[in-house]
C-alpha cells in the first residue's frame, strides 16, 4: 500500500529584511530586535483571536529555498559531521522550520515580529503560542553543542544551508 501523500498550504508569508542567506541570521538568539511582519490570509484571521495575549509564538515554515538534504552535515558551530537529525540544518528530507520569535502586535491580518531569522517571502504553516510552562522541560542536555550554544546569535547563514 502506498503511503499517503501529506500536502500543506501556507497560512501567510513572511516579510523580513533578509532576501540573502549572507545576511541572515541562523538562530533567532542572532536576529535580536529584527523586524518582520507575517501577512496571513485573510481566512485565518479569526483564528487569531485572543494571540495578542501572548509575548512570543512559535512560527512552523518551509524553508523554500531548500533545494536538497544530506544525512549528515557539519553544522555552523562545530567543525565535526554530525546526524542531519541531531542538528537544526535547513536541508532536510521535509524542509520544515520553527522559530521563537516575539509578538509585537496585530494588526488585522498583520502580524508585526521582532527576532526573525527567516528569508523574506518565507511560507508560514502554522502559529502557536509559546508557553514556557509548557516548552521549558527540566533536566535538559544539548548533546554536542554543550558550550557551543551561545555562539549563535554572531553566526550568519550562507549557501550551504540551501
Amino acid at each position: 500500500m502506498p503511503e499517503p501523500k501529506i500536502c500543506f498550504q501556507p497560512i501567510g508569508i513572511l516579510h523580513t529584511p533578509f532576501s540573502n542567506l549572507e545576511d541572515m541570521p541562523i538562530q533567532p538568539r542572532g536576529a535580536g530586535g529584527i523586524k518582520g511582519e507575517l501577512i496571513l490570509d485573510e481566512q485565518f484571521v479569526p483564528g487569531l483571536k485572543d494571540l495578542d495575549g501572548f509575548s512570543h509564538i512559535y512560527l512552523l515554515y518551509f524553508f523554500h529555498k531548500v533545494t536538497n538534504f544530506k544525512l549528515t552535515v557539519t553544522p555552523f558551530l562545530d567543525h565535526t559531521p554530525h546526524g542531519l537529525f541531531a542538528t537544526r540544518a535547513p536541508k532536510r528530507p521535509n524542509p520544515i522550520g520553527l522559530s521563537v520569535v516575539r509578538l509585537v502586535g496585530i494588526e488585522g491580518n498583520r502580524l508585526l515580529l521582532e527576532d526573525v531569522d527567516m528569508l523574506d517571502g518565507t511560507p508560514v504553516l502554522d502559529i502557536k503560542p509559546y508557553v514556557p510552562a509548557f516548552d521549558q522541560p527540566e533536566g535538559v542536555r544539548v548533546g554536542w553543542l554543550t558550550g557551543r550554544d551561545d555562539q549563535a546569535q554572531n553566526k550568519r547563514s550562507d549557501d550551504r544551508f540551501i
